[in-house]
């Protein structure tokens, strides 16, 4: 899909504040409610717009500790792949999952209340999934810049 000056524009409105309405947004953007609202479907209907969502302050609800957890299967094969992905998938403390090149296989960030939660969480749930040759872990020091915003 070719997006126009227009849509790009809308779709920075809306990565922005996706509660704006479209009148609201018509304004901003010199249209009619009908075209911004037929806009809007039609970036739904593409997958250009996948999903709406709300973003929670970690601070707020006791998940400030974020890790950053590089990690090595033993083995390369298909199967070895689609059960550790299926299985990582499934931890809630997991908030990305990276298959990447280089010197480790997965990279996760996890986002988790503390150091020892973290040790918990290790112990008892990482470690514990199958086809994990090794693990290692750094931990964020200071957040230096986080958006969901895409330039398009």
């Amino acid at each position: 899909m070719t997006l126009d000056t227009i849509d790009k524009k809308l779709l920075f409105l809306l990565q922005t504040d996706s509660k704006k309405t479209t009148k609201e947004l018509s304004l901003k953007l010199n249209l009619s409610v009908t075209a911004v609202y037929e806009r809007i479907k039609k970036l739904e209907r593409e997958g250009v717009i996948d999903k709406y969502v709300v973003l929670i302050d970690r601070s707020k609800v006791n998940r400030s500790f974020v890790v950053f957890c590089h990690l090595k299967l033993i083995q390369h094969t298909k199967e070895f792949i689609a059960k550790f992905e299926g299985e990582v998938i499934k931890l809630k403390e997991v908030i990305e999952c990276h298959h990447v090149s280089g010197d480790y296989d997965y990279i996760l960030k996890i986002v988790i209340k503390d150091m020892e939660a973290y040790r918990e969480f290790l112990v008892t749930k990482l470690t514990t999934l199958q086809h994990i040759g090794s693990t290692h872990s750094t931990f964020m020091i200071s957040e230096v810049k986080n958006t969901t915003l895409v330039d398009i």
